[in-house]
């Protein structure tokens, strides 16, 4: 089963954070929580959910994962102001491997200027953001790139992110 990183921080969206971690989770992949902070607790913007953060993003590398998670709100808009996490995204688009990003998390792969040429959606208010990126935007629940990029709209696409992310992590 695939181990997934998952970069996270203050104020992302609770449910698109929650809901598809736990059905990672029973399906028997693992999921770890990557801040600036090993240890820090983070907090949804709902005020629903906390996050107690596994690893701080200087302990690891692309190389210690199967696939990257990036859960949407205003989490991926900070994230992307530290060019470790830019970095971090970019190696695993660079290498092909499974990330799957939902709401504003597609953000960070637009900062690391991954997205061109690819078929990519977002929320509603970056969608003219992955245009100009040099994606091809499509205005769909989900979205499955070359069987390696999945990106959804907002937190009534949950469940088709999650069925299509888990086709992708086999």
């Amino acid at each position: 089963m695939a181990k997934i990183a998952t970069v996270i921080t203050d104020y992302f969206e609770d449910v698109e954070y929650t809901d598809p971690a736990k059905e990672f989770k029973n399906a028997g992949h693992e999921v770890v929580t990557i801040e600036s902070e090993q240890g820090k607790t983070v907090k949804g913007k709902q005020g629903d959910a906390s996050v107690t953060i596994d690893k701080g993003i200087d302990d690891v590398s692309s190389d210690d994962f199967d696939a990257l998670f990036i859960p949407g709100g205003f989490s991926p808009d900070m994230l992307r102001a530290d060019e470790r996490f830019v970095k971090f995204a970019k190696d695993f688009m660079d290498k092909k491997k499974p990330v799957l990003a939902i709401c504003h998390g597609p953000q960070l792969l637009i900062t690391a200027k991954t997205l061109e040429g690819r078929d990519v959606t977002g929320f509603k208010s970056i969608q003219v953001d992955l245009e100009y990126a040099g994606g091809n935007l499509h205005d769909k629940e989900v979205v499955v790139c070359g069987n390696q990029l999945v990106t959804s709209r907002e937190p009534d696409d949950i469940p088709a992110f999650v069925e299509a992310s888990k086709k992708v992590l086999g």
